[in-house]
């Protein structure tokens, strides 16, 4: 209990007087997250309208590696990356490896069958008589999908807040990839893993509720939009 308190205080402590570098790995957790997350909607969606209503070769397939990447190892995205993004890697002439758009890209491989596979599952909740009347009264398929995406927004705000804590809690993937190289790629986790290995529990517990606040703020205000209009 001692550590847990003295944690509490050094928690309050670090936030209340500004320390730069715990604003500066907050902000880069926020910023690493953040585009990851918008990155695997952008993409997410219109592959889970196009996997919920296409007919093609391979859908079932395609549907399987969805819902299999949805338990994706992070270390196993690391060493991907890592290998992609190395000097003699197909992408090394990026030179990106240790630095925070190598922590985006990973992160945006462990969110985007997450943000698929919850979208896919919550268009095909919906009564499939819906887009064929919207087809009828003249919708394109664009448009009917974007129409059924707006309709199911409950659900997808789930996914989203399910994909948001992955990738803030995410420490494996964004270590190999990042770092940890202090005011470059040192996140909120990884400065965790890093404070514990040396012994420092009181910092380490400090930022660990950093964490976490910002996760119970995340989801409370994506909750709030979710719930609203509903009776309580």
């Amino acid at each position: 209990m001692g550590l847990i308190w003295d944690g509490l205080q050094e928690a309050l402590q670090l936030v209340l007087t500004g320390d730069p570098e715990v604003w500066e790995i907050t902000l880069l957790s926020l910023r690493v997250s953040g585009t990851a997350l918008l990155i695997a909607l952008l993409l997410g969606l219109p592959a889970a309208a196009l996997l919920a209503f296409g007919r093609f070769p391979g859908r079932a397939l395609f549907v399987s590696a969805v819902n299999a990447g949805m338990g994706l190892p992070p270390v196993v995205v690391g060493l991907l990356v890592t290998i992609l993004l190395w000097r003699s890697g197909p992408l090394g002439f990026l030179e990106i490896l240790y630095t925070p758009s190598a922590m985006i890209l990973a992160q945006t491989i462990i969110a985007l069958p997450i943000v698929t596979g919850l979208a896919m599952a919550a268009l095909q909740a919906l009564n499939p008589r819906l887009r064929l009347q919207l087809l009828a009264l003249g919708a394109s398929p664009v448009q009917a999908a974007a129409l059924l995406l707006y309709e199911a927004r409950g659900a997808l705000l789930a996914a989203v807040m399910a994909a948001g804590g992955r990738l803030l809690a995410e420490v494996g993937a964004v270590l190999m990839v990042g770092g940890n190289i202090r005011h470059l790629t040192r996140v909120l986790t990884t400065a965790t893993v890093l404070e514990t290995s040396m012994g420092k529990f009181e910092t380490a517990i400090a930022l660990g509720l950093i964490l976490l606040t910002l996760a119970f703020a995340l989801n409370a205000a994506l909750t709030a939009v979710q719930q609203r209009g509903r009776r309580p």
